[in-house]
């Protein structure tokens, strides 16, 4: 009976085997892909494959608040606020349909945030008091060469009037006195009065330098005969008497050429308590794709950016005073890139890694260096490898910070190139004569990386695509962790969706990432369907957070711990506890955070308790809020405590 049985069995087997060669045979590829799909999911939902390559989940966002995330950042009070501003849809500019939300990470919930400008590729940074500064964004969407209806371009107001400065309001008419052509501010400007000159020597008068204003103008009609060829003057319609002497405008070629984007001046920060945005002084400078970095004293420089006219902002660099609320020039002209990662370093120097978003003079700003803000001196770092291939690369501050190592990870060609890198190189600032060296090779050149600091002291490195925007289909769906102590990478868990420009991840109180947006240029690999904002948000949880016998507890402590000084917290795992680490959290857009980093703490034990003590320097600890969290010996972290330094 039992040999018969097992005869039935191996026939029923075998004629079940045949029925599936043949139903597969009928059906080709695609019931052996759902098959493969079927394992695939039975595959990464193994414990043993979340221990060692973690897993991936998609965030329920409700359809209500689903927004086209461009910028985030954590809040010290552990949510995480989405920026869209207008989410890179002239539809929702001309609409006025300015966008945030914030998530709870916590109980999941979500709100709307009113939005009083369009932050669209604005800068922000976290302040001492835990606000989070946000500045610039978009005055006016690009409008790509055949688009243009109407020639135009920069107009430079000159007013030669000593005595009074001149307002003109949007829609003044500038009429050429050579060509005879009009053409018509769009928004207002403000000449300063002009300077009178002496001569040092006598105190005679010599002349007078006119204050200068610039302002874009279009032209009064549409058409390629209203274009101009070369430099002319115009006169300003309704100026009488000495004002019409004294005040003219010189332009040079008015054309029917591509118009980039353009900035505002608008700053704001934004109150994670009463979680809304509070207004303060504009810049001095509209800005469009700037940077923000905090410096040694708690202020903050901007610059960089697309300015009203959208030409790069020529140097003119500017810091805010969170105690004043003002801006002030700093008098430096450095000229760099858009979005440039721009770090402090631990002596209070600036570290410009080389990376960029796009947008500047292939051949302005691009080598990485040293910059020296109080004497405006800039000494560069040499050995950078496909030093043509930085924008849209990701540069982070290896952990710990105290090291002063930096890692600049994938980047493609400047502007729409098909370029890109599949580098990674290493940086020691601490050495004598600083120089770059090639790292660990990624598999693909990949433009856009997303890279997020973990509390077990690895970088997790995401997304991106070989080319430009994702064209040709070329998202790259991989995930790994670099190692910094053994210099390698190890693949993990494959994420879902992929992820180009408008892309970025950051780390999560609970020791999760978030992974948002991307901007694909096409939908398809064929280039010829327009591509849809990627509104889906993923989380991914490390192999830590999958390891048996649980995660180390930090119990009651201090939430404020001065520099210098050190805290002590209960815990009942202290005899496990192996390392303590302050994280800065992430206020990251177009791959672009420096204000991440991770400063090791000191780390005394006794029973039920661990002391851990912060660096004094200020450089290394700017004022702020941060996370802290403790590890076991196998890197697996505890969930943060949010501790301020003073």
């Amino acid at each position: 009976m039992i040999a018969n049985a097992r005869r039935n069995r191996f026939r029923r087997v075998a004629i079940g085997a045949a029925v599936v060669v043949a139903v597969a045979g009928m059906n080709g590829p695609a019931l052996w892909r759902f098959g493969s799909e079927r394992y695939h999911e039975y595959a990464i939902d193994r414990p043993e494959y979340k221990a060692s390559s973690g897993h991936w989940d998609f965030l329920d966002v409700p359809a209500d608040f689903r927004v086209n995330a461009i910028h985030a950042a954590l809040l010290h009070t552990g949510k995480v606020l989405l920026i869209a501003g207008s989410g890179n849809n002239q539809k929702n500019f001309d609409a006025k349909k300015f966008e945030s939300v914030l998530w709870d990470p916590k109980t999941g919930n979500f709100k709307k945030i009113p939005t009083p400008k369009d932050m669209f590729c604005a800068g922000h940074t976290q302040l001492p008091d835990g606000k989070l500064l946000v500045a610039g964004g978009t005055k006016r969407y690009e409008k790509l060469e055949g688009d243009v209806t109407k020639a135009g371009g920069l107009m430079i107001v000159h007013n030669e009037d000593p005595d009074k400065p001149i307002t003109l309001p949007a829609g003044t008419r500038f009429t050429g006195k050579a060509n005879g052509k009009t053409f018509v501010s769009k928004d207002p400007v403000l000449v300063e009065r002009a300077t009178k000159v002496f001569d040092r020597n006598t105190g005679r008068f010599l002349h007078n330098t006119p204050g200068l204003g610039r302002i874009y103008v279009e032209a009064e009609r549409s058409g390629k005969a209203y274009e101009t060829g070369t430099e002319d003057n115009y006169r300003v319609a309704g100026m009488k008497g000495s004002d019409a002497r004294n005040v003219y405008g010189i332009a040079q070629k008015l054309a029917l050429d591509k118009k980039d984007f353009q900035g505002i001046r608008e700053a704001y920060e934004f109150d994670p308590v009463a979680e809304k945005y509070v207004t303060v002084d504009p810049m001095n400078e509209a800005r469009w794709y700037p940077t923000l970095t905090t410096l040694k004293d708690g202020r903050v420089l901007a610059l960089s950016g697309l300015d009203e006219i959208g030409q790069i902002v020529p140097g003119k660099d500017e810091i805010y005073d969170p105690r004043t609320k003002k801006w002030t020039y700093t008098g430096t002209e450095r000229r760099f890139p858009t979005y440039p990662a721009i770090f402090l370093m631990s002596n209070g120097k600036l570290f410009y890694s080389g990376s960029n978003a796009g947008y500047g003079p292939a051949d302005v700003g691009r080598d990485p260096g040293i910059w020296d803000l109080g004497t405006n001196t800039f000494t560069k770092v040499p050995g950078l490898s496909d030093p043509d291939r930085m924008e849209t690369s990701a540069t982070v501050m290896l952990p710990p910070a105290q090291d002063q190592r930096f890692m600049v990870i994938g980047g493609g060609g400047v502007g729409e190139s098909d370029k890109a890198s599949a580098k990674t190189r290493l940086v020691d600032l601490k050495a004598a004569d600083p120089r770059f060296r090639d790292g660990a090779v990624l598999e693909k050149g990949t433009r856009y990386p997303s890279a997020s600091l973990l509390p077990d002291d690895t970088v997790f490195v995401t997304g991106g695509s070989e080319d430009y925007r994702g064209r040709g289909g070329s998202d790259i769906l991989q995930a790994r962790t670099y190692d910094p102590r053994t210099g390698t990478y190890k693949r993990v868990a494959d994420p879902r969706v992929g992820r180009n420009y408008h892309s970025g991840s950051l780390l999560l109180p609970d020791g999760r990432v978030m992974i948002f947006g991307s901007d694909s240029l096409f939908s398809d690999p064929a280039n010829t369907r327009p591509g849809v904002f990627e509104q889906r948000i993923e989380l991914w949880t490390p192999p830590y957070l999958y390891r048996d016998g649980g995660r180390p507890e930090l119990g009651e402590g201090p939430r404020r711990i001065a520099r210098g000084t050190t805290g002590v917290f209960r815990t009942q795992q202290s005899a496990a506890i192996t390392s303590a680490k302050l994280i800065r959290p992430s206020a990251v857009t177009h791959v672009t955070d420096v204000d991440q980093r991770t400063i090791a703490l000191t780390l005394k034990k006794t029973a039920g308790r661990v002391e851990l003590g912060v660096p004094k320097n200020r450089a290394l600890v700017p004022s702020g809020w941060y996370m802290l969290f403790v590890t076991d010996a196998r890197g697996t972290p505890s969930e943060a405590r949010w501790v301020e330094v003073p």
